[in-house]
């Protein structure tokens, strides 16, 4: 017999035994962390913290010459000495490079040993605070020993009179022993071994005694980014891993800011990552860029071991409360099982949910009341959306129609005539709507389309309830047409009537 750990618990087995005999419910794509039996000990990362009179920042080393950055001497000569819009430059101390007289390209955030006048003995060293071209005096590599990795604004408001006041190693925990994720079910397990298979979340701002609102529109963002329970690290850095699948929020606002600790959960509000959701591997200042999100309260094994491409089962407490979408009786039920009033504009059994005040999951458990809107059945049209031949324009239809974060969306009826019925949702005048999977030999029957960027009517989105070898479902030419998806609700497209908001709801496949 064996004994192992299975995400905290003691198991005894037969020896031999593999991960599938404990495994059997666990998501055959998801990783879980193998951690061999060994002891732990500390270790150095790759990143070092420097505290200065302006704020904190995590430096992640790159260049090899960076020891002399510990030395306990140098932190009395890291005055601010010059600085101007591209850069900061802090010293001067006695340094052994040999300056190679040329100009170099620096990015924002990069980390530089330079000197002055081409002397070693008057090194500095400089914060690239936007990208450009100098010569600041560094040797035949450019000079870069790192790159500040968190903490980038505090590089704008060095002023005269800063001074870096610490530089320590960033410490963390290593296991000696080769620990690593795996989706290998025939892995043969070993006496003393731990095995860890999801990673648990608690929202921030929520308890099960108390409820606070400080970070409700980010905790929602958090939780609609996770609720299939998959966390896909699409970047696995030495501070944090990342899964970028909502990236790309334009409506993300600065909410509640405090210092990433391990563990801690952050959804970014700035820059190209914006909507991502970030968990952190080690301690880092707080960031103006993140809003946190939530704290993992088990399996921060499996974080830190996470590599790119993995994709991590994830478990968040609370369960995302939206209610769009769903039969007045099962709201019903989530309500009670939630301990929430639900407020209903007309009872019935045949009637659909399209609206929900308060919209964030935490306002309600707060209040113990969601206030909804309900339709008939019949005014609600089932659609399914074809991501796999049409990824962009079914981004796009889903952002604008409400369908990105909920399983109800609406559009106004434009226009009907025969067999077509046309729609326009809000979709911003500057999308871009790229063709894609645009009809060859006939438009099928029940498509549904929407027009792209080679036509004047570029975001009209349409249905056409019979095949057409000549025009798309918004009655554009093929190459103007992009299929999205079909209607699967054509009896109740038919009674829609032109000026009429209709309601949608997609169905998965």
């Amino acid at each position: 017999m064996i004994s192992i750990h299975l995400d905290g618990k003691k198991m005894d087995l037969a020896k031999g035994s593999t991960l599938k005999a404990i495994l059997s419910d666990h998501p055959a794509d998801c990783a879980v962390g193998i951690i061999r039996p060994a002891t732990q000990e500390q270790r150095k990362t790759a990143n070092l913290a420097i505290s200065t009179t302006a704020g904190e920042i995590t430096v992640e080393l790159g260049g090899t010459e960076n020891r002399f950055l510990e030395s306990p001497e140098i932190i009395a000569k890291l005055a601010l000495h010059w600085g101007d819009r591209y850069a900061s430059a802090f010293g001067p101390f006695p340094s052994s490079i040999r300056p190679r007289r040329k100009p170099s390209v620096y990015e924002r955030g990069d980390v530089i040993l330079g000197c002055g006048g081409y002397e070693p003995d008057r090194s500095y060293l400089i914060f690239a605070k936007t990208r450009h071209s100098a010569d600041h005096g560094a040797d035949e590599t450019g000079g870069v020993l790192g790159k500040v990795v968190s903490g980038r604004g505090v590089l704008d408001r060095f002023t005269t009179g800063n001074r870096i006041t610490k530089i320590e190693p960033v410490v963390s925990w290593a296991d000696t022993s080769r620990s690593f994720t795996t989706t290998d079910l025939g892995l043969v397990l070993e006496d003393g071994m731990q095995v860890v298979t999801r990673v648990g979340i608690i929202a921030q701002g929520y308890s099960p005694e108390k409820i606070t609102t400080e970070a409700a529109a980010s905790v929602e963002h958090m939780l609609l980014a996770l609720q299939h329970g998959r966390f896909v690290v699409g970047r696995a850095a030495s501070a944090h891993i990342l899964d970028l699948h909502l990236a790309g929020s334009d409506d993300i606002s600065q909410e509640y800011r405090k210092p990433r600790r391990e563990g801690a959960v952050t959804v970014r509000n700035t820059g190209k990552a914006a909507g991502g959701i970030f968990i952190y591997r080690v301690d880092v200042p707080g960031s103006p860029a993140h809003n946190m999100a939530g704290q993992v309260v088990s399996g921060i094994e499996l974080v830190k071991l996470a590599k790119e491409h993995d994709i991590l089962q994830i478990s968040v407490r609370p369960e995302r409360i939206d209610l769009l979408g769903r039969p007045l009786a099962k709201a019903k039920e989530i309500a009670a099982a939630a301990g929430f009033t639900l407020k209903v504009d007309k009872d019935g059994d045949d009637r659909i949910i399209v609206s929900q005040e308060p919209g964030t999951t935490l306002d309600v458990l707060n209040e113990k009341l969601a206030t909804v809107t309900t339709a008939p059945v019949d005014k609600v049209i089932d659609i399914e959306l074809d991501d796999a031949k049409a990824p962009e324009s079914c981004a796009i239809f889903r952002r604008f129609t409400g369908l990105k974060e909920h399983d109800a969306g609406m559009m106004p009826v434009f226009f009907k005539f025969e067999d077509v019925v046309l729609f326009k949702p809000p979709i911003a005048p500057d999308t871009k709507i790229t063709p894609e999977n645009q009809p060859v030999d006939e438009s099928p029957a029940n498509a549904l389309a929407i027009t792209n960027d080679t036509r004047k009517g570029a975001g009209l989105v349409g249905v056409r309830l019979s095949a057409n070898k000549e025009f798309g479902p918004t009655s554009e030419p093929f190459e103007g047409t992009n299929i999205i998806g079909r209607v699967i609700d054509t009896e109740k497209v038919k009674k829609v009537k032109e000026r009429e908001t209709v309601y949608i709801r997609e169905v998965k496949r």
